[in-house]
């Protein structure tokens, strides 16, 4: 579970490339009160952690244009984002495998739930 000991609102970063799915995810994370950054592809949330942006948790798909989410997983990790918790949420039924062997730490299946990602805030 992610928490700000000084009551602060968890930082999430959205990886996402479907404009449905992040509006979805979005919301979700609205209602627990998040401070959101969204971006399209893999990429684009590298270069965040090389800027040296921090977040508490990272919600990532899997298959995007440009970088693919497990690559992104593989790669912030790299540059020693282990402080975040990092989940992969593809619609794909086959991607736990490639995301945690990439570093993630917990895998969901969209559709997510709320109360599943509610145990994650």
């Amino acid at each position: 579970m992610v928490s700000n000991a000084r009551g602060s609102p968890v930082k999430a970063l959205l990886v996402e490339d479907i404009a449905v799915c992040t509006f979805i995810l979005s919301t979700m994370l609205h209602r627990f009160n998040c401070e959101i950054v969204v971006v399209k592809n893999g990429k684009e949330a590298v270069d965040l952690f090389l800027e040296g942006k921090k977040f508490d948790i990272v919600l990532c798909d899997k298959d995007m244009p440009i970088m693919s989410g497990p690559k992104a997983v593989e790669k912030i990790r790299a540059l020693g984002g282990t402080g975040v918790k990092i989940v992969g949420v593809p619609a794909d039924d086959n991607a736990m495998e490639v995301f945690m062997t990439a570093g993630a730490d917990v895998f969901v299946h969209k559709p997510m739930k709320l109360e599943t990602l509610g145990t994650m805030i």
